[in-house]
Order: structure tokens, then C-alpha cells, then sequence
């Protein structure tokens, strides 16, 4: 038995498909935008991710007894899923806190950090089987790789952990950016 398909057929159905990979993709962007308080960009992408959406579901609706039609709309989400989430990585907005706790001396890795112009509080802790020290910095996402680099170079059994940061003071932000969006006018000083 062998199935034929017409050419306008598999360019219906190309279309499904990438219409689904798109709207998906930016439908993963819009929520990231949005938890990130990008709220204007949030909206403007979801313009335009509904209105593929719509139009992707239209050439569905005109094509109802086509099962192959259903199964490009759904593989075409599943792959938006994947695309969305690769776009993310890529695009790497916010900005992040790194807390390491470890239980030797970190002079070398604050030094190392302090010296890709990230900035480091450390602390003197207790942990479950003795003295610690936690070191926190907050980085922006494209520095992540270099942060955690610098980490297992210097402190390779450091335990580490990575959170989403939604709003940093200026005066925690990672100044050393190229556009410096947070810079302080002027320099901060602890009061007394």
C-alpha cells in the first residue's frame, strides 16, 4: 500500500508545521520576558505569536480530515518547545546569583572572580560537618559558563547553585558590562 501525496499538500503542511515551530518559540520567549519584567516586549510577542498561532490553526481547520494535519501541528509544537528554549540559552538575558559554599579557602577563586569584574560577598558559615565559607556573586547569564569555569578550576568539590535574579540593586549588579545599564553615579559606602 503506498500513499501519495500532493506537492500543495506537503506545502500545507510544511507551513502547519514551521507556523507551530514559531508561534511555540515565541510563546517560550514571551513567558521568559514576562516572569523577567519585560513586560512591553512580552506583549508585542504575543501579538504576533498569536497571530501564527491563528494562522497555523486555520490551515488546520480547512484541512479537518487530514490526520496528517494534526500529527504536523503537534510535532510542529513539540519541536517550538525545543527551539524556544535553544533561542533562551542563546539570547541569555537577566542575571544570576551563584552561591558557593565550600569548605577550604576560596582567597584564590574570590580573587579569580573579582578579577572577571565580578563582585563577591563571602561569609564565614557553619555546615553540617563544620566551618564553611559561602561566597555569593551575581553575574549576568552570558557569564555563567565562566563563573562555573572558574569554580571547578579553583574549588573543583565546591557545591554550587544557580538562581534566576527578577530585580538587583545597581549596587549588586555585576558592573563590569560593556553597557553598564545599572552603573552607580556615584561610589556606595556601607553606613556606620
Amino acid at each position: 500500500m503506498t500513499i501519495e501525496i500532493d506537492g500543495s499538500v506537503l506545502i500545507i503542511l510544511g507551513a502547519i508545521f514551521c507556523a507551530r515551530i514559531i508561534d511555540v518559540s515565541i510563546g517560550t520567549l514571551r513567558i521568559i520576558f514576562l516572569t523577567r519584567g519585560m513586560k512591553y516586549l512580552a506583549a508585542l510577542l504575543g501579538f504576533v505569536e498569536s497571530l501564527v498561532w491563528i494562522i497555523a490553526i486555520s490551515q488546520v481547520m480547512k484541512n479537518v480530515n487530514s490526520w496528517s494535519a494534526y500529527l504536523v501541528f503537534a510535532g510542529g509544537f513539540a519541536s517550538g518547545n525545543i527551539v524556544g528554549i535553544w533561542l533562551e540559552e542563546k539570547i541569555a538575558l537577566g542575571t544570576l546569583i551563584v552561591r558557593i559554599i565550600t569548605r577550604f579557602e576560596a582567597d584564590d577563586l574570590v580573587k579569580a572572580l573579582r578579577g572577571t569584574g565580578c563582585g563577591v560577598t563571602n561569609l564565614d558559615a557553619c555546615g553540617e560537618q563544620g566551618p564553611v565559607m559561602v561566597l555569593f556573586t551575581i553575574v549576568r547569564r552570558k557569564k555563567l559558563p565562566a563563573v562555573i569555569a572558574l569554580i571547578r578550576k579553583y574549588n573543583p568539590n565546591a557545591f554550587y547553585t544557580v538562581e534566576d535574579v527578577r530585580f538587583a540593586s545597581a549596587t549588586a549588579v555585576d558592573l563590569a558590562t560593556t553597557r553598564r545599564p545599572f552603573a552607580l553615579r556615584r561610589p556606595f559606602k556601607l553606613r556606620k
